[in-house]
């Protein structure tokens, strides 16, 4: 599956992600989600100012979705969580695949902030980005189980064009 996505990517080459932490996929300091400092990776993709040039920060789409967790039958909702929604390039799908992997990416560049947007869910669990430009993102979070944990990564992958309005479940 990591593969696909990393392939994926590769042919869309768009833009990157922070630390995950810094964007929101990761909880700040969750060790649990992200794996500990042992499992801190170096980045071996160079952030491309090329690349970023040619991308938009806002436009008219629009995506919505409900985060949640389900696991042996209990379905726990992401409430007040951060979610985070990054272009996909070969830079961020890096960062994805060690998220996948429980493991925390080295901090990105700070230039890709300003193409990596963040929404809190509600008490159900739901999110909201508007102002979005066209193109391939992966959207992600966490979700706080009842035990204080945090969910294993949750990551999606999805296509908007100029003007849609698409609604996800991003799930595990």
């Amino acid at each position: 599956m990591r593969a696909l996505i990393a392939t994926s990517l590769l042919a869309l080459i768009l833009t990157g992600c922070q630390t995950l932490s810094e964007s929101g996929i990761l909880p700040d300091g969750d060790d649990q989600a992200a794996g500990s400092g042992a499992n801190q990776v170096k980045r071996t993709v160079a952030f491309s100012p090329e690349e970023y040039a040619q991308l938009e920060k806002s436009g008219t789409a629009t995506l919505k979705g409900q985060l949640f967790y389900q696991n042996e039958g209990l379905k726990v909702i992401g409430r007040d969580q951060r979610v985070s929604l990054a272009p996909a390039t070969r830079y961020s799908a890096e960062a994805a695949d060690a998220a996948l992997a429980g493991k925390r990416i080295e901090p990105a560049d700070p230039r890709a902030r300003a193409y990596t947007h963040t929404a809190t869910t509600d008490d159900d669990g739901h999110f909201t980005f508007t102002g979005l430009p066209s193109g391939v993102f992966y959207v992600g979070g966490v979700v706080r189980l009842p035990d204080g944990s945090a969910s294993p990564y949750i990551l999606k992958q999805v296509r908007l064009g100029d003007g849609q309005t698409r609604t996800i479940e991003l799930t595990r």
